[in-house]
């Protein structure tokens, strides 16, 4: 039997990027259960339909897609939906706060097509779409220490073990979980399994806010991640 299709809803107020990213999406088998041109109509339509994934555009008329994002993450839910944001530029404030309010990465809305099917499928099994240059220069740029959302894992970042603490900052260089496996030489279940500890000891509710968490604490800080070899 074939396993469900991944069903995604497009927030975007520009009808041709909905409908090019429709477009996409259902050729590579992608169902899109959902449209909406700003902030409001997402909120409304993820309860409506409950997708698996919303690709969410940052800047819209109304209720921007930041607020819609924290809005829709906030809901009470069994299984919220992974988010990506849309953007022009790669390095938006509007991106990082998304992160950290538990966006799984982002996309450029120039994205190929390839691409874009393969974000969504990434962040549906639990990853987070963290291309390691780009989040490396949007963290580093926009993370504080003293920000708020900081006080709270910085105060569980004792219950961590060593080896949770390594995986943690190198999440922070954004890793995926196999390149982790190669990394410290172990399964990527018993990655995926860290990963999980990470996120429940904290609190938080993806690896990207793990990544956003790893700075703000000053796990890792500004400038002292080198580039991987």
């Amino acid at each position: 039997m074939n396993a469900q299709p991944i069903r995604v809803a497009v927030a975007d107020d520009q009808a041709l990027v909905r409908t090019g990213f429709r477009l996409i999406l259902e050729s590579e088998g992608i169902e899109v259960v959902a449209e909406a041109e700003d902030g409001e109509q997402a909120v409304s339509a993820v309860r409506r339909t409950r997708p698996d994934v919303v690709l969410m555009d940052i800047r819209m008329p109304g209720l921007d897609g930041l607020e819609a994002t924290r809005r829709i993450l906030a809901a009470p839910s069994e299984q919220p939906p992974r988010i990506i944001m849309l953007t022009t530029f790669d390095l938006d404030h509007y991106v990082y706060a998304a992160m950290a309010a538990g966006a799984s990465g982002f996309l450029l809305k120039d994205v190929t097509p390839e691409h874009l099917a393969g974000a969504v499928r990434l962040v549906r099994t639990g990853d987070a779409l963290l291309a390691p240059a780009i989040t490396r220069r949007l963290v580093e740029r926009f993370a504080r220490p003293d920000a708020p959302t900081a006080a709270a894992p910085h105060r569980e970042l004792g219950t961590l073990t060593p080896r949770e603490l390594e995986v943690m900052g190198l999440l922070a260089r954004g890793l995926s979980n196999a390149e982790l496996a190669a990394r410290l030489q172990l399964s990527e279940a018993t990655v995926k399994t860290h990963v999980a500890r990470i996120l429940g000891k904290l609190g938080l509710r993806d690896r990207a806010q793990v990544v956003v968490a790893a700075y703000e604490t000053g796990l890792v800080s500004v400038g002292s991640v080198p580039e991987l070899p």
